[in-house]
């Protein structure tokens, strides 16, 4: 057996072995279901014992049900709630949240084979494995059936998987290796940490019924009850939480609107995700089409760079990009172009850094893998100078494309062409003034509005957000050998879209020219020529004359990360209701799927995608400029 710990973010991964086509622990010596049935099993141990039928179909428009489960072994506990959700009462825009963890997930091969076993199961369960995330230590959002199932599966350690993650369970499933075999999982500390992710009248659910486990529940504030078990087993356990003043699930209430300003990358992503999940959506622009600003480019590219060293920053832009590669292809299949992405060695610095990277890293060949010159050559279909890192489930995008798609939802009204001139407080609502039309009023308003949002803030003091001007070229695809996949350098330059190709962006700190310039112009193509010296059909790179191109603003933060949370005054106190969401500078694309889905989550009360350990980095108060610098 493999004991040997790999670098960071890879993990271990579960060792299965396959007696009589069933899959058992290597590890712990133990089976991950019953021998006789599993899935009847799960069925009656979790979901009969927890109610969960009755429970779905009491549920109203927009409310969540969140099921937490403490191993995620095969997915049969998931699948199987999965599927009774799909064949429940459930209202429309209600959803069911899956909260598991797993500290050695199983391999996509040994998943697959483990899913065969249950064929009424196939459809989900081929669902389950397209959207299955690379072996990556942390946690991991997934959004299936539309929007209506959401899992959050956290491979790792289980207490620190309850010590990170914000959720309120309404039933557990405490399924795991038998308690002898693995006790760390039935430790004192794991069911505190299921008592403080409970509510009054949470249900758990357990096949043991070892008397130390019963107690441990007891002490923490279930009332425990035996009943029969399944199959062989004579006996197994069942609580419902009762401790005095944690606070039952509130009653079913129609979910409140909300004003989102901004139409680009993340305005017109929440609007979607919230309206998704039932909520009445209002999105605000100033320009005359959604993407009218930096989202408005012909095309982007699904681009990180992940850090040296495996820390906060970088374990974000991990889990982002993870999840916007997830995301794209089911969400905005024809915005989505899934061509792969070579991000270069272009100079003598960057391949040290690449070379620092590896050294450091382990990742799994799904996320990235090192090539040579020839081997990203091949990928590419030309010739490019030096090797580097390939994605091959990263790509590009239509933008302005997929804001417009992401807008055609019942549940949204977009008003364009609605410049925003003042936000205020009054009677528990934010009200909204525009140059023209009547006033707008809701509990909610999230500023999207990118580099704009400091215009906006109804808040005193100064924050450090900046403006910094960009300007993209696109090339005729004739003048060029056109990759067949994006090119990351100086520059990035994305395949051939409606005869061009597009590259850029400037990075220009001390311009506020809207206007686009030939020396921008210059410097895209000197930049590229440098990085793909093959790439001209002519002797030399075409003149600025020959190329088009755009200028946007791009908003970055003064740490370069995203802000994402709440508004508060100078003095701290919370502007309840008013949200912020800018600072993702040029990889909106990236992050902002994951951002959304995290904001929407708090919005709605709902299990977070983010662990607190990366969403407390976001907060805007740390952007806030403090009076000592304010006044220097």
């Amino acid at each position: 057996m493999n004991t040997a710990s790999p670098r960071p973010p890879a993990l271990v991964a579960a060792e299965i072995d396959w007696q009589s086509g069933q899959p058992v622990s290597a590890r712990y010596g133990d089976v991950y279901f019953s021998r006789d049935d599993g899935l009847a099993e799960s069925r009656y141990v979790f979901l009969a014992q927890n109610r969960l039928a009755e429970r779905f179909a009491r549920l109203g428009i927009g409310e969540a049900f969140v099921v937490a489960e403490t191993g995620f072994g095969t997915g049969l506990n998931f699948l199987a709630t999965w599927q009774l959700w799909r064949d429940s009462a459930a209202p429309e825009g209600a959803t069911l949240h899956f909260v598991s963890m797993e500290r050695h997930p199983l391999t996509p091969n040994d998943l697959a084979r483990a899913i065969a076993l249950w064929p009424e199961l196939a459809p989900l369960g081929e669902a389950l494995l397209a959207q299955y995330p690379a072996l990556t230590e942390g946690l991991h959002r997934l959004t299936l059936d539309g929007g209506r199932v959401r899992l959050s599966l956290y491979f790792g350690d289980a207490l620190a998987a309850l010590s990170d993650l914000r959720f309120t369970a309404d039933a557990w499933f405490l399924d795991g290796f038998a308690p002898a075999r693995n006790p760390d999982l039935w430790a004192e500390q794991i069911t505190s940490a299921i008592a403080r992710h409970s509510h009054e009248g949470t249900t758990l659910a357990t096949f043991t019924s070892v008397g130390r486990v019963r107690r441990a529940l007891a002490d923490v504030g279930f009332v425990m009850s035996k009943s029969p078990g399944y199959g062989r087993k004579r006996e197994m356990l069942t609580g419902v939480f009762t401790v005095p003043g944690k606070e039952a699930r509130p009653q079913a209430a129609e979910p409140e609107a909300v004003i989102i300003i901004g139409a680009g990358i993340a305005g017109c992503l929440l609007a979607h995700n919230l309206a998704q999940r039932g909520r009445r959506v209002t999105v605000l622009d100033a320009g005359d089409d959604a993407g009218a600003g930096a989202s408005g480019n012909p095309q982007g590219a699904l681009y990180v760079k992940l850090g040296v060293d495996f820390n906060p920053q970088t374990q974000l832009a991990l889990s982002a990009l993870l999840f916007s590669q997830r995301f794209y292809p089911l969400n905005a299949p024809t915005a989505w172009h899934g061509t792969g992405l070579f991000q270069m060695a272009y100079n003598h610095q960057e391949a040290d850094r690449q070379q620092r990277f590896l050294e450091r890293n382990d990742y799994p060949d799904t996320v990235l893998t090192p090539v040579s010159a020839a081997e990203a050559s091949e990928f590419c279909g030309l010739a490019v100078p030096a090797g580097g890192l390939w994605f091959a489930n990263s790509g590009w995008l239509t933008p302005k494309a997929l804001c417009r798609a992401l807008l055609d939802h019942p549940n949204i009204h977009a008003k364009l062409g609605f410049r925003v001139t003042r936000l205020m407080p009054c009677n528990g609502r934010w009200h909204v003034s525009g140059q023209v039309g009547p006033q707008l009023a809701a509990h909610t308003v999230v500023l999207c509005a990118g580099h704009k949002t400091p215009d906006l803030l109804p808040a005193s003091g100064g924050f450090r957000f900046r403006a910094i001007r960009g300007q993209v070229t696109s090339v005729p695809s004739e003048a060029l050998h056109a990759p067949r996949a994006v090119i990351c350098g100086s520059r990035y330059l994305n395949p051939n879209h409606d005869g061009q190709c597009l590259t850029g962006a400037t990075f220009d700190l001390h311009d506020a020219s809207e206007n686009v310039s030939a020396d921008s112009h210059l410097e895209n193509l000197r930049e590229l020529s440098g990085n793909l010296p093959a790439l001209w059909r002519g002797p030399q790179a075409p003149s600025p004359a020959a190329v088009s191109g755009r200028v946007a603003f791009r908003c970055t933060t003064h740490d370069y990360q995203p802000t994402v949370g709440t508004l508060t005054s100078r003095t701290g106190k919370v502007l309840e209701g008013m949200e912020v969401f800018t600072g993702l500078g040029s990889k909106g694309l990236a992050y902002a799927p994951l951002l959304v889905e995290f904001l929407a989550d708090r919005l709605t009360g709902q299990p977070e995608a983010l662990p607190l350990s990366l969403s407390q980095r976001l907060g805007p108060e740390r952007c806030r400029v403090a009076d000592t610098q304010k006044s220097a």
